[in-house]
């Protein structure tokens, strides 16, 4: 029995917001800057993130949501640092964008979209292909939306090379012999007819794992799309899979699927089905009344984002980039307290520590630095013996403010560089940070 994911007669309410930003259900909050949901909708909500508080593996709701009361306002929804999409079965979609800003003032939302676009292609399990910020119309789509297109484009580019078929048993009582004779099934089926034959034979079919997995997920987006432009195209795509069941046993057929070298063709396509069909992003959300959640926490993505410009851009035979090292833990004797610094990068003449902190930081004496991330980069320096380490934080238009570099030097060999990357700038924000670095591992004045 298929499992409905969205009433095909609820009206389409589509907000999007920022990180940070509020939600409520009383239009009074409106004026604030809140963006006001029905009740029943916020009522909804509420009860998905009071699911997700204190499950294994799924991030407490201070990570994702909180919830509050504000005086004259009633109960509010706060979003934290995860961004993405909530599609909720009354067909509310919440769109939650990362807070960023270009040189003069916050992003808008389009340049918004663009920019995590962007980011999120360094992120494994993003099956992100080069697609154009004008293609996907982000000025006019959701991220949702954005995501079922890249979809979208990578079906179609699969059916165009063509889909893959592959031999399938099949078992029956048919009026030929092929195969293999089912002794047992024949005997009960066919004791009166000599004519027939219960038997089990191969079939080279089109009705393999991949393409029901694929034909699942297409007619799962048509549930929860409201793009004109993506609901026709899927209805197109779907015609082509019209002899190709439907998945019924979704474990079954992930474990069947072939990663040979004669299916590269859909290793991307693939990896987009798993990310619908498991309705999650890095942590498994889960709610009765929840269609689809694509959700990402900003933290990941940025340190992602970071590393992979880092990896890209220093490629040197004697320089060694690792992310999330496991080299050091804090105490030797008992081995105790893994470290796990963002990026390490090693040279003949030093190593340099990078963290990333997706904060936004002030013009305060202390820029609104936490004693912890400082504490941390203290002992990185100490274990790892570096010659710097760089505490990396997003830049806003405030800190334009700031003239001079802001490094630490604690008087015991221990130097702290913080920097400021503007993403708006994409992969050239880290240019200068990355020749630096370079310059320091390998000696060079």
């Amino acid at each position: 029995m298929k499992k409905r994911l969205l009433n095909n007669n609820a009206k389409i309410t589509k907000v999007s917001m920022k990180e940070y930003g509020f939600l409520c259900k009383n239009t009074k909050g409106i004026s604030l800057g809140y963006q006001c949901l029905e009740e029943s909708t916020f009522d909804r909500l509420e009860q998905f993130i009071l699911e997700n508080r204190g499950d294994k593996g799924v991030a407490e709701p201070l990570e994702f949501m909180t919830l509050s009361s504000k005086r004259g306002i009633g109960k509010v929804i706060s979003a934290k640092n995860y961004v993405g999409v909530v599609a909720m079965k009354d067909g509310t979609q919440i769109e939650i964008l990362p807070k960023l800003y270009s040189r003069n003032d916050e992003s808008s939302e389009a340049q918004t979209k663009s920019v995590f676009i962007q980011m999120l292609r360094s992120i494994k399990g993003i099956p992100y292909k080069q697609f154009s910020t004008t293609s996907l119309q982000a000025e006019k789509n959701n991220l949702l939306d954005i995501f079922i297109r890249m979809f979208i484009e990578e079906t179609r580019t699969l059916v165009k090379r063509g889909l893959k078929l592959d031999y399938q048993e099949r078992k029956g009582n048919e009026s030929f012999y092929k195969g293999k004779l089912q002794v047992s099934e024949h005997i009960k089926y066919n004791a009166s007819h000599k004519e027939r034959f219960y038997i089990a034979y191969d079939e080279y079919s089109i009705n393999r794992p991949e393409n029901r997995l694929i034909k699942m997920t297409i007619e799962l987006l048509l549930r929860f799309s409201r793009s004109t432009a993506n609901q026709k195209d899927l209805y197109s795509l779907l015609a082509v899979f019209d002899n190709i069941e439907i998945s019924g046993q979704l474990e079954q057929d992930w474990a069947r699927i072939s990663t040979d070298r004669s299916m590269k063709d859909y290793q991307t396509i693939l990896e987009w089905c798993r990310l619908f069909l498991s309705g999650q992003s890095f942590t498994p959300f889960k709610g009765e009344d929840l269609a689809c959640a694509l959700l990402f926490p900003m933290e990941k993505v940025f340190e992602r984002y970071v590393a992979e410009i880092i990896k890209k851009m220093i490629v040197h035979p004697y320089v060694q980039i690792k992310t999330q090292d496991r080299t050091h833990r804090l105490f030797d004797s008992p081995q105790r307290f893994q470290l796990k610094p963002d990026i390490v990068v090693r040279g003949p003449s030093g190593v340099v520590v990078l963290d990333t902190k997706w904060k936004l930081l002030s013009t305060t004496p202390d820029y609104d630095i936490s004693q912890s991330d400082m504490y941390q980069a203290y002992v990185y320096s100490k274990k790892y013996n570096a010659t710097k380490v760089y505490l990396l934080y997003p830049w806003t238009p405030q800190l334009s403010m700031i003239k001079q570099p802001i490094i630490y030097d604690s008087g015991d060999g221990v130097e702290v560089s913080v920097s400021f990357l503007d993403l708006s700038l994409g992969k050239s924000c880290v240019d200068v940070l990355a020749i630096e670095i370079q310059n320091i591992v390998l000696g060079n004045d």
